[in-house]
């Protein structure tokens, strides 16, 4: 069997592959699914008939929690608990999370959309932020849970895997980060809303306000 420092390797390994193809494809979705969203409104009347600063930014705040890059993190966690008087009890958990980031175009301000020349937009978007953080159950698995041999009468504790469940959930959300996941969600959302508005006829500058 495998030890836990050669699977953390492995994981750590994996997670970047992993992570880098899943935001390559998630742009690729994210981009499609704008410009069908894009035809669409115009076919049933939901898109904008004008192309105002105001129009515009009804059209861009209805993408909402735009969700722009996913991350598949794998992380092996332990915790240890003491208990009283004597002994202690230790648990420890390979998981595999998934990391959700993205711009919350709700909070977008009238401020934030200046068209110029009725043919060129200059949008200000929210930096980016994890919006949802998650254990895949499938695999989450115990690798290892032992109470200390000398006191066999101390009942296990049935929160203990619930705590390293959520310290997993840290420790995905904090690797996903020092992975660049704000920074390619950024990049993936400024490119997304560039095409979602060069759909609307409109040569666009985005940037990160």
């Amino acid at each position: 069997m495998a030890s836990p420092e050669s699977i953390e390797k492995t994981g750590r390994v994996m997670k970047w592959a992993v992570a880098l193809a899943l935001s390559s494809s998630f742009l690729v979705v994210l981009v499609l699914g704008l410009l069908l969203f894009t035809r669409l409104g115009s076919v049933f009347g939901i898109g904008p008939m004008t192309t105002d600063s105001n129009s515009v930014l009804a059209q861009v705040k209805k993408l909402d929690q735009l969700v722009t890059v996913k991350y598949s993190v794998q992380r092996i966690v332990g915790i240890k608990e003491e208990h009283q008087p004597v002994g202690e009890e230790s648990i420890l958990l390979m998981v595999e999370g998934q990391v959700l980031a993205g711009v919350d175009l709700s909070s977008l301000k009238s401020g934030d959309i200046r068209i110029a020349g009725g043919h060129h937009a200059s949008v200000a978007v929210p930096r980016a932020k994890v919006m949802h953080v998650f254990l895949d159950e499938h695999k989450v698995k115990v690798w290892d849970r032992r109470i200390t041999w000398w006191t066999p009468w101390i009942a296990p504790d049935p929160d203990l895997e619930h705590r390293a469940r959520l310290t997993a959930l840290d420790d995905i959300k904090a690797a996903a980060i020092e992975m660049g996941i704000l920074e390619d969600a950024q990049r993936n959302a400024q490119s997304a809303i560039q095409s979602f508005l060069l759909s609307l006829k409109l040569d666009a500058t985005v940037t990160a306000r």
